[in-house]
């Protein structure tokens, strides 16, 4: 039976936050809010972990799975950008956007796209998930939550643990959050190629002009 943390939107509670990290550092799976849908997260270097997280969410090896980072200084430690791509990604972060970036030495091979050595970052604007990253003291492995044979991210804590009470150790609810996915950004190629449109927008980044 999964554990239910109630927490304040806007002051969660040390206690319960630090109890879930607890359950990460155990090599647990937890839903958490961030600020596009929920998330499954785990501990980044669990392998076991992150294969049960790929298949609670039914995706395998080929499915990119995103480093969720308190913010840009983390993510310049798994990720090889250049000057442009820093300044695009710092336009729009925090913010409900992931960004496919090159990975590096960092980031396990296994978490890595296996043929192009690729890993999805972001940075979330969310108090609570800020928080938690903050007492993890590093980044989390994560995927949107979104159940296998359907095309829509899941936002009710209530939902989630009873759909999920007997896969995951833990929900923290801190409110319904947004049903919108991030939007999804591929900055590993010559030019920035947009993977999926989601509640980030382009404008914000200055690329109104990228189509699918």
């Amino acid at each position: 039976m999964a554990q239910f943390f109630a927490v304040h939107p806007d002051n969660p509670q040390a206690r319960l936050l630090k109890q879930a990290v607890a359950l990460l550092e155990k090599g647990e799976v937890l839903a958490v809010p961030t600020d596009s849908s929920y998330a499954l997260v785990c501990h980044l270097d669990d392998k076991a972990a992150a294969d049960k997280l790929r298949r609670i969410r039914g995706v395998d090896d080929k499915h990119h799975l995103t480093l969720l980072c308190r913010d840009l200084s983390e993510l310049a430690n798994y990720a090889r950008v250049d000057n442009q791509q820093f300044r695009l990604i710092k336009s729009a972060t925090p913010g409900p956007y992931t960004f496919i970036l090159e990975a590096s030495k960092e980031v396990p091979r296994r978490l890595s796209h296996p043929a192009r050595r690729t890993i999805g970052l972001r940075v979330p604007d969310h108090k609570v998930l800020q928080d938690l990253l903050a007492l993890h003291h590093e980044p989390l492995l994560a995927t949107t939550l979104i159940a296998p044979g359907e095309s829509e991210p899941l936002n009710d804590a209530q939902e989630i643990l009873r759909r999920y009470q007997n896969q995951i150790a833990g929900v923290i609810d801190a409110g319904a959050c947004a049903l919108e996915p991030t939007t999804i950004i591929d900055l590993s190629g010559a030019e920035p190629v947009l993977i999926r449109q989601g509640g980030g927008t382009l404008a914000a980044l200055g690329l109104e002009a990228l189509r699918q």
